[in-house]
C-alpha cells in the first residue's frame, strides 16, 4: 500500500465525565530513558531510537557552559530541536562533580548542569552524561581532574610539567606514569573517581531523557601505548582497562539500577585499525559502547599535510564501525558512536554519516560550539563561526549533519540511507505490532526547498509538527515496510 496522509485536525470537543461516575486516574506516564535492547538503544515504549547529535563538553572551569548567548541556552535547545538533533554528549567533568575531595559532591556544579539537562529534556533531547578528560588536568595543558587528585610522580615533579601541543601530550612519559598509577589506584585514585560516579549517577538516576554514563572520555593506557598503538594491547585491558570499568560499573549501580553504562575502548583505538578487547561483566544486561571515529587523513589534511585524501576515510570508517558491532557483541553492549568528525572538512563529514547510516549507529558528532576548546588539533570544531550567533551557523557543514533518519522504530531497523545532496532517503524496518506508538522519521528543514513527495510500502504516514512524519503500518502487517522521501 502507498499513501500520504496530510494534517490531523485536533479540535474536536471531547466529552467529560458524566455527572457522579467515578473517576479512575491514569497510571502515571514511564519516565522517559533509554535502555539496551540487544545492540539497539529503546525508548520506553521499546522503539528503537536512533540518536543523531552533538557534544557539549565545557572544558574550562568551571565545567559547565554558562546561560549566555556564547554558551547554552533555551534558544540553543530550539535550535538542536528544530534541526533534528536528538541527543548530546554533556561533559560532566570528574572535577565538577567532586572538586574539594573524594566522594563529596557540588551542589552548585549540579545545579550548572540541571539547567542545561531542564532545557534539553524540554525538546526531547536524550543525554550522555559524559567524564570528560584530555591530557588528565590543566597541569599537562587539559581538562579532567580534580586538583586533589593531580599528584605528580617523582622524579618529574622535580621540573616544570610539559604541556606538549594536544594530543602530543599524551605521549609524555610523565603523562603516561600518572595514568599507570592511576589505573593501579596510587593513592585511592581510581576510587575517587567510582565514588565520583556514584554521586553523579546518585544526582541524575531519575533525570528524563536520560541515556546513561560515559564513564571515562578517550582511556590512555600508560607507558603501554605503543603496544596499543600497533596490537591493540589486550594485556593493557586486562588488567586496568577492564577492571577499573567494572568498578565505576558497581559504583553507578549502588545507587542506579537501570540506566545504561558506557565503556570506552583504549584511546588510540580511535585513530587507528587495530582491535579492542573489552569483555562481559557478569550479571550486567545495560552496557553500552562509547566508541570514537577519528580517520588519520582527515587530522593530517587539518594540518595541512599535502597529499591527503579525505577519500581513504571510507575505508577507514567501514572497518571501525565493524570492528565496533563486533566489540559490542562481544562484550554484551549496545554501539554508539559518540565522537566523529571535529572537522569542518564537510566532504570526510559525510563519509562518515553515510557509513553510520549504513549500519545504522547512532551518533554523536564533536562538537555543537567550539567553547575556546584548549585540546584541540583543529581549530575549525563548532557548526558556527561565532558560538553567540545561531546565525553564523556553518551552512555547508551543518547541510552533511542534519540528515532525514528515523528517530524512533516501532520495530526492528533494517536499512537506512540518505544522500546529503539531493535529499532523496529510504528506510525499511519490520514492525512490530505490538507497539502502539508509531514510526517516526525527521525529515530535514534543508534539503527540500520545493516541499518533499513521501511514499510507504506497507504502511501509511501522517506528516505531523517540527518536520515529522508518524509512519503506521497497514493493520496485521508481518512483513517489512520502506519509507522513502524525495525532493519535489
Amino acid at each position: 500500500m502507498i499513501a500520504l496522509v496530510v494534517g490531523l485536525g485536533l479540535g474536536a470537543a471531547v466529552p467529560g465525565p458524566s455527572a457522579g461516575a467515578p473517576v479512575t486516574a491514569d497510571p502515571p506516564a514511564p519516565v522517559p530513558q533509554l535502555q539496551r535492547d540487544g545492540r539497539w538503544l529503546v525508548d520506553q515504549y521499546g522503539r528503537v531510537v536512533i540518536v543523531h547529535g552533538l557534544n557539549l563538553v565545557w572544558k574550562r572551569a568551571p565545567y559547565a557552559p554558562p546561560d549566555i548567548p556564547a554558551g547554552f541556552t533555551a534558544a540553543d535547545a530550539q535550535w538542536l530541536h528544530d534541526n533534528g538533533f536528538n541527543g548530546v554528549r554533556l561533559g560532566t567533568l570528574w572535577a565538577g562533580v567532586t572538586p574539594d575531595q573524594p566522594g563529596v559532591g557540588d551542589p552548585a556544579y549540579r545545579a550548572r548542569w540541571q539547567r542545561v539537562m531542564d532545557l534539553l529534556s524540554q525538546q526531547g533531547i536524550w543525554m550522555q552524561l559524559d567524564m570528560h578528560q584530555d591530557e588528565w588536568s590543566e597541569t599537562y595543558g587539559g581538562e579532567g581532574v580534580p586538583a586533589w587528585a593531580v599528584r605528580r610522580p617523582s622524579p618529574y615533579n622535580l621540573f616544570p610539567p610539559v604541556q606538549a601541543p594536544f594530543p602530543l601530550g599524551y605521549w609524555t612519559p610523565e603523562l603516561s606514569t600518572v595514568f599507570d598509577r592511576f589505573w593501579a589506584n596510587k593513592d585511592h585514585l581510581r576510587d575517587g573517581w567510582a565514588q565520583a560516579w556514584k554521586v553523579a549517577a546518585g544526582w541524575w538516576h531519575d533525570q528524563p531523557y536520560l541515556m546513561g554514563y560515559d564513564l571515562l572520555n578517550e582511556p590512555w593506557m600508560g607507558m603501554e601505548w605503543p603496544a596499543c598503538l600497533t596490537n591493540g594491547c589486550p594485556g593493557a585491558y586486562r588488567r586496568e582497562l577492564q577492571p577499573a570499568m567494572e568498578q565505576a560499573t558497581r559504583a553507578v549501580r549502588s545507587v542506579d539500577d537501570h540506566n545504561v553504562v558506557w565503556w570506552e575502548p583504549q584511546q588510540l583505538a580511535a585513530g587507528q585499525q587495530v582491535p579492542t578487547f573489552l569483555r562481559p561483566m557478569a550479571g550486567e544486561d545495560q552496557l553500552g559502547l562509547s566508541w570514537h571515529n577519528y580517520c588519520f587523513a582527515v587530522f593530517l589534511e587539518s594540518q595541512h599535510v599535502p597529499g591527503t585524501n579525505v577519500n581513504s576515510c571510507w575505508r577507514f570508517s567501514r572497518e571501525r564501525t565493524r570492528n565496533a558491532l563486533a566489540q559490542a557483541s562481544r562484550m554484551h553492549a549496545v554501539p554508539l558512536m559518540s565522537e566523529w568528525g571535529a572537522t569542518d572538512n564537510v566532504a570526510a563529514i559525510k563519509i562518515d554519516a553515510a557509513v553510520a547510516d549504513e549500519n545504522l549507529m547512532g551518533w554523536l558528532h564533536w562538537a555543537y560550539k567550539r567553547w575556546d576548546d584548549p585540546t584541540t588539533a583543529d581549530t575549525s570544531q563548532g557548526l558556527f563561526t561565532d558560538d553567540a550567533d545561531l546565525s553564523s551557523v556553518k551552512q555547508a557543514k551543518v547541510r552533511a549533519l542534519v540528515r532525514t533518519y528515523a528517530q524512533a522504530t516501532a520495530g526492528t531497523p533494517l536499512a537506512m540511507s540518505f544522500d546529503a545532496d539531493t535529499g532523496a532517503f529510504s528506510y525499511r524496518y519490520q514492525p512490530d505490532l505490538s507497539i502502539s506508538e508509531p514510526t517516526v522519521v525527521f525529515v530535514s528543514p534543508l534539503h527540500y526547498p520545493n516541499g518533499y513527495d513521501v511514499q510507504v510500502d506497507g504502511g501509511t504516514a501522517v506528516q505531523r509538527p517540527d518536520h515529522l512524519l508518524w509512519v503506521q503500518p497497514d493493520p496485521g502487517r508481518t512483513t517489512p515496510v520502506t519509507v522513502r522521501v524525495t525532493a519535489r
